[in-house]
């Protein structure tokens, strides 16, 4: 009778614990499926990011843009997970892929090769080197100011566009002559350095805030081009574990938060002022935001963009660990055809060189 007892118990216990099983199995399929929904609605809501100008509550659009490559991974993901599972709700993340695809366009570049630099053709670079380590000293070896200095003359662009600039460095770029250094007090310092003369040159002078973009009118052969280096607002946010405690966290969504609208503000008021140019225009430099956003639609709107007319693979121009950011951008108007664009894996600031070069279409 004890033996019966002990088994019927022991059976009991079998069927509580497949029971339990079966109910944790359940929890966990129902808390994936809400997880699928959430990040594949973000990811459709991301789809309206580049025509939403990011002012006070639409902020929230503008970290909807950051985030695109982690929800396009992120769906990825979940597509393939429900799709192994054979379960319908697999529609979800493969909408939103899709859909993005389309709407967003692709923040990967599927070309084998990059084309090489001609000498015939204008070659620019654009390169924040975030003070050439002076001062900032973010990577810690010695040196790498001149590393930058030798990693810029092996390059020999035709034009180089700095953000963050030493202005003592400008006697160690002699195939530059022409030079225009913005030192203003208060801004972080910016240069056009150029091998062909410039005639003219200007600040638009952002408001409220230490970054800027400055313009140079260059003589390019028979022609005058105009290149803008811009540096839009920063986010003075640093990417570290810290991002994850309460208390940071919650600095750092607001300095985001008063830095969007910023963006959109100088967006606006570079591309009125190019709009004004008569000749070719060139477009360089730290945006300090995604081509996912309005900011980037409102700069490059009726622009063709180096990277995604020559470039391959990510495009990586922002030292994040977490998942790939283009930032920086080289942009040309109708006057120019794109030739190559690269992007260099070279770790002299928090930021990744990038250079392009194009052909003057001769009307």
């Amino acid at each position: 009778m004890k033996a019966f007892h002990r088994r019927k118990r022991t059976s009991s216990l079998k069927q509580v614990k497949k029971i339990s099983a079966v109910g944790v199995r359940k929890l966990i399929d129902g808390l994936l499926r809400i997880i699928t929904i959430a990040v594949s609605s973000l990811l459709l809501l991301s789809c309206l990011t580049p025509y939403v100008p990011v002012r006070g509550l639409l902020s929230f659009f503008g970290f909807v843009s950051l985030g695109v490559p982690l929800l396009v991974l992120t769906n990825l993901l979940f597509f393939l997970f429900w799709l192994l599972r054979k379960k319908r709700i697999l529609i979800m993340p493969l909408t939103a892929l899709v859909l993005g695809y389309f709407l967003l366009g692709s923040f990967f570049q599927f070309r084998l090769k990059e084309n090489p630099i001609d000498e015939e053709d204008l070659s620019i670079l654009t390169f924040n080197a975030h003070g050439f380590n002076n001062g900032y000293r973010k990577i810690k070896r010695e040196n790498v100011d001149l590393e930058i200095i030798d990693f810029v003359n092996s390059m020999d662009p035709d034009i180089v566009c700095f953000q963050e600039y030493d202005g003592r460095q400008s006697e160690n770029f002699q195939q530059h002559p022409y030079r225009y250094i913005n030192l203003e007090a208060h801004r972080s310092t910016q240069a056009i350095l150029s091998k062909y003369p410039i005639v003219g040159k200007g600040s638009l002078d952002f408001p409220e805030t230490g970054n800027n973009a400055i313009y140079a009118d260059i003589l390019y052969k028979k022609d005058t081009i105009r290149v803008y280096n811009m540096h839009f607002q920063s986010f003075q946010v640093i990417p570290s574990r810290r991002l994850l405690t309460y208390e940071y966290s919650g600095r750092a969504l607001g300095k985001l938060s008063d830095a969007f609208p910023k963006q959109q503000q100088q967006a606006e008021l570079l591309k009125a002022h190019s709009r004004e140019v008569s000749y070719p225009v060139i477009i360089s430099g730290d945006m300090n935001n995604t081509q996912f956003s309005n900011v980037y639609r409102t700069v490059a709107e009726d622009m063709e963009d180096s990277f995604e007319e020559a470039g391959t693979g990510y495009g990586r121009s922002y030292n994040f660990r977490y998942f790939p950011l283009r930032i920086d951008f080289i942009l040309a108007d109708q006057h120019f055809e794109t030739r190559a664009h690269k992007n260099f894996n070279v770790k002299l600031s928090d930021h990744f060189p990038v250079m392009a070069s194009f052909r003057l279409n001769q009307e």
